[in-house]
C-alpha cells in the first residue's frame, strides 16, 4: 500500500521547502521561456514569507516532504487571485494540481469577499491552460511582456466553481 498525499493549510515553516519545490518546479517555465530570471525564480525567502502571511497557501505532502503548493489572496474588489500552482515534477499527471486548485477555490469560496477567480499563465503554457480551461476558467485578457512571453489572464465566477464550502476547511487525503 502506498502512502497518502494530504492537502492541508501552509504553516510558517514550510516556507523553505515551498521556495526550493517553487525553484524546481519554474525550471521547466524558465526554459520554455528562455527566461531565468522571472519572479518565482528570484523570489527571496523573505518575500515567500510576506506573501504567505498576506493570502492563503496549502501544501500537498507525501509523508513530510511538500509535493506541491498553491497560494492567493483576495482583493478589496472580490478577486481571489489564484497563484504560483506548483508540483513536484516527478508526481505531475496524477490530478494532483487539480485537487489543489479545487482545495484553493474552496477556501476562498468560503469568504464572503471572494466574487470571482483569476490566475495568470504564460502563452506557451499549454499544460497548465489545459488544466485551468478544464477546471472552468476563461481567458479575459492577455499582456504581452517581452518578445517572448505573453500572460493570459484567466477568470471564472465563483458561484460556476461548484465546490462545496465543507471542503474548504481541514486536511484532505488523496492517494498517491
Amino acid at each position: 500500500m502506498g502512502m497518502s498525499v494530504t492537502i492541508s493549510a501552509a504553516a510558517a515553516q514550510d516556507a523553505e521547502q515551498i521556495l526550493k519545490l517553487q525553484f524546481l518546479c519554474y525550471q521547466s517555465e524558465a526554459e520554455l521561456y528562455g527566461d531565468y530570471g522571472m519572479e518565482p525564480l528570484t523570489q527571496t525567502l523573505d518575500d515567500l514569507r510576506a506573501e504567505l502571511d498576506r493570502g492563503h497557501a496549502l501544501v500537498a505532502r507525501l509523508g513530510d516532504e511538500v509535493i506541491a503548493s498553491v497560494r492567493g489572496e483576495v482583493d478589496a474588489d472580490g478577486t481571489a487571485t489564484i497563484a504560483k500552482l506548483i508540483v513536484h515534477p516527478r508526481m505531475r499527471r496524477h490530478g494532483l494540481g487539480g485537487r489543489l486548485l479545487d482545495a484553493i477555490e474552496a477556501h476562498f469560496a468560503g469568504e464572503p469577499a471572494a466574487r470571482r477567480f483569476q490566475l495568470l499563465t504564460g502563452h506557451r503554457s499549454e499544460r497548465n491552460l489545459r488544466l485551468y480551461r478544464s477546471h472552468g476558467y476563461a481567458p479575459v485578457a492577455s499582456r504581452e511582456l517581452g518578445p517572448k512571453l505573453t500572460v493570459i489572464t484567466m477568470e471564472k465566477d465563483a458561484d460556476a466553481a461548484g465546490v462545496p464550502a465543507a471542503r474548504s476547511a481541514g486536511t484532505y487525503v488523496t492517494s498517491a
